[in-house]
């Protein structure tokens, strides 16, 4: 009996090593779906399974061998296979005899395994018994159950209805981390399923745990086993698989999953729909979501509100406000009764695109349906309200949410919090933070960087040092939007030093800058003139994978002009077009005024006639600049001629391009041109601010027009525009040049009265030192 025990060993063995060899087989790719919905997708399906053809052979000898214990020896009492007959182990298993030598023996034979499986085969037809002695065999030191064991308790409990068990079975085996190697769930509970009167439901129910565990993977190649071997999941298991499919973001997989599934014959349901038509929203791909839709249509499925709501949301937001509305009309028409969900999407879409009215009112129509708004309604609103500086209305609406019983979240105390922080009111924002902790809601990193922005914003940066502190105390790690606002805080207070700091400790921590980030450091360098610093930060940007966008190359391209390096900035032009980095028309203005700037009036002429290269047209500000400059470069017929095709082609003059012109034509003398610049400004209803005052103040009294230069200097300080001291006191020595004595004392005694001047002691002979050849036009910023 030695020898037979030991055969069997050996036989045991070498099947579970050729098992090893079947496993190891080359992989065999499904044939793609061609059914009609596949259409809707197009790309094919990758999916592979492994071939399991050996294994599942050589595992099917291994059970015949095992389970067809039915005859009985008494010849040999210390085989186990005869010693112990079903009545003896019903006796022992209820009545917990675990203890008795037969059951000792056995268990603790190297055919342990053999042996428990077939007292499972025998007690099929008693499953909570089965059950009992799987429970305890598994307690025993030094046994653990084979992959067949298990797969054979599963299909015991599966086929007398004792799904909850089999499910928690399947569990345990699919997260077992001795699986014997080779060995495949799937495989086995396949060459298992005579054990009971076969039944298939059992295959799903392995779909569906290995769905319920988050193995996407495994149940892919699962499905695809069991499309093979014609025992197909249900329906709601593949929508189940779907979902969590969706939720991971593997949008590939969620189409080709949903093409195979309907190629293998399984009827999608609402239910399906509703989630691929969810998925391909969030993805914008609204095409896709309609086709989805019209196709559900012609199959005889009716969408229900899930489907509306899903794609009312999804047109809405991306500003398709119409087919939102056309679909809410259908919805209606189809008895579908819209709820707050349905509602909620349409205000927030509204809100979103500047429809704020129409937002209002389907948020009455709501109430006038009797559907009560919750928090995000409300939330919604306020948060529209807010961006659109609203603050009164916003108050309301959050008075009036708090008054029904709705308790404000953090989405809706951020909305306040940040719209009191754009409009300088700390203290009210600090307040609604305040109370949002009293209510026991939790500061998020939204409301801390929102107030951290507050207080950068205002330049409180040891304010602001310590709330950000106060984030890490709090359990809110700061993320790189916080960083941004403290590091763009630290530069607007000139402490770029401590905003290094803070970004090389940013990037310490793994957290990326991005193109926003690394364009705030630049303009902080460049505004402290460290261009060479400025060139190690692009290096580094561009190893780091992120290309400079126009706005850094022209905060760069302003710099280097500012430092008198106009070949630098003419190269930079060059950089962007050698990189395929788009040129805008901000740069060329750039380019332009600081050519201008430098007194190289040509070169800007030369480049503002390059900009139809770029496809780029000249603006109002790209105009204003060269006028600006050939006025300053006594090129005012050039002037002239620009400012007059500015306005051939629609464009109306700002303030700057006619301050610019009056200045040009006082420092020629053509004082009566400047003053009919001036009189267009007022008749566009254009305000003169203090530089063009100071223009026409300081042009008419190099002029000698004295008395006019007065008249404008009065109406200026009428308007409580304040003079500059050296404008005061260049009128003022204008009137003594020109021997208005009497005049000059009479103006001389009302400067000082108002204070823009201080008095002296001999009026007759002033001690007035000023320059005749400033140039006020250069106060612009």
């Amino acid at each position: 009996m030695k020898h037979i025990e030991a055969a069997i060993s050996f036989l045991f063995k070498m099947l579970i090593s050729l098992r090893n060899l079947g496993s190891s087989l080359p992989r065999r790719v499904s044939p793609p779906c061609n059914h009609h919905l596949s259409s809707i997708f197009s790309s094919p399906s990758t999916t592979t399974t492994r071939a399991c053809l050996i294994s599942c052979c050589f595992t099917g000898v291994l059970c015949i061998l095992r389970f067809p214990f039915v005859t009985k020896s008494n010849s040999n009492p210390t085989n186990f296979f005869d010693v112990l007959n079903k009545v003896s182990m019903t006796k022992i298993i209820q009545q917990d005899q675990w203890n008795d030598p037969r059951v000792v023996g056995s268990i603790q034979s190297s055919l342990a395994p053999i042996w428990v499986s077939r007292v499972l085969v025998e007690f099929k037809q008693d499953p909570k018994l089965a059950l009992k002695f799987f429970k305890w065999a598994k307690t025993r030191v030094g046994f653990r159950h084979t992959t067949e064991s298990y797969c054979i308790l599963v299909h015991i409990l599966f086929y007398a209805r004792m799904y909850f068990h089999a499910n928690n079975i399947l569990k345990e085996l699919v997260l077992s981390s001795w699986v014997l190697p080779g060995s495949d769930v799937f495989e086995i509970l396949w060459t298992t399923r005579n054990v009971c009167v076969p039944g298939f439901g059992v295959f799903d129910a392995l779909f569906s745990v290995l769905v319920e565990l988050g193995m996407l993977e495994a149940a892919g190649q699962c499905f695809l086993r069991m499309t093979k071997f014609r025992v197909l999941p249900k329906a709601r298991s593949c929508n189940a698989f779907l979902h969590r499919l969706s939720k991971a973001g593997e949008g590939d997989l969620s189409r080709d999953f949903f093409r195979d599934m309907v190629g293998a014959g399984i009827a999608p349901t609402v239910f399906t729909y509703n989630i691929m038509i969810g998925h391909v929203c969030k993805e914008g791909d609204m095409l896709t979501a309609r086709s989805l839709f019209e196709q559900m249509k012609k199959m005889g499925l009716t969408p229900d509100i899930v489907t509306y709501n899903t794609l009312i949301d999804g047109y809405g937001k991306i500003g398709l406000l119409d087919e939102s509305v056309c679909l809410f009309e259908e919805m209606k028409f189809m008895g579908c009764e819209p709820d707050v969900i349905t509602y909620n999407a349409l205000i927030n879409s509204f809100c979103k695109f500047k429809g704020m009215p129409r937002a209002f009112e389907f948020f009455r129509e709501m109430k006038d349906k009797d559907l009560k708004p919750n928090v995000i309604s409300y939330s919604t609103l306020i948060d529209a309200l807010c961006k659109e500086g609203m603050m009164q209305m916003a108050i309301k609406f959050f008075v009036d949410m708090t008054r029904v019983g709705l308790l404000p979240n953090e989405f809706t105390y951020s909305s306040l919090i940040d719209a009191n922080c754009k409009a300088g009111n700390l203290g009210e924002a600090f307040m609604l933070a305040d109370e949002m902790l009293q209510e026991h809601v939790d500061l998020n990193i939204v409301t801390f960087t929102t107030l951290l922005d507050g207080l950068c914003e205002e330049g409180m940066m040891n304010e602001a040092e310590e709330l950000f502190r106060a984030m890490g105390k709090a359990g809110v790690t700061p993320n790189l939007q916080a960083y941004t606002a403290l590091i763009h805080g630290h530069i607007k207070v000139r402490s770029m030093d401590k905003a290094m700091e803070l970004f090389n400790e940013m990037r310490e921590k793994d957290i990326k800058p991005d193109i926003l980030l690394w364009g705030t450091i630049v303009w902080g360098l460049c505004s402290e003139s460290k261009l060479e610093e400025c060139k190690v930060i692009m290096t580094e940007m561009k190893e780091s994978g992120i290309g400079a966008n126009p706005v850094i190359y022209t905060t760069l391209m302003d710099a280097y002009f500012k430092a008198g390096n106009h070949t630098e900035a003419i190269n930079l032009l060059e950089e962007m077009r050698d990189l395929g980095t788009e040129v805008t028309v901000v740069t060329f203005c750039a380019l332009i005024d600081g050519l201008c700037k430098r007194g190289l009036v040509q070169e800007a002429i030369y480049f503002f006639g390059r900009m139809p290269d770029h496809d780029l047209q000249p603006n109002v500000a790209v105009y204003t600049a060269l006028i600006d400059g050939l006025c300053k470069n006594n090129c005012i017929g050039d002037a002239k001629k620009l400012f007059d095709e500015m306005q051939d082609k629609n464009m109306i003059p700002d303030k700057i391009a006619y301050t610019a012109m009056i200045d040009g034509n006082l420092k020629h003398g053509n004082f009566q041109e400047a003053l009919n610049m001036r009189n267009k400004m007022m008749e566009m209803g254009i305000e003169l601010d203090l530089y063009a005052y100071t223009s026409l103040v300081w042009g008419l009294s190099q002029c000698g027009q004295v008395q006019q230069a007065r008249k404008f200097l009065a109406e200026m300080i009428g308007k409580g525009i304040i003079p500059d001291e050296t404008l005061c006191t260049r009128l003022l020595r204008k009137h003594y040049e020109l021997g208005n004595i009497d005049e000059a004392i009479e103006l001389q005694n009302e400067l000082v009265e108002k204070g823009l001047i201080h008095g002296n002691s001999n009026p007759a002979v002033p001690n007035i030192q000023i320059r005749d050849d400033l140039d006020f036009s250069n106060f612009r910023t």
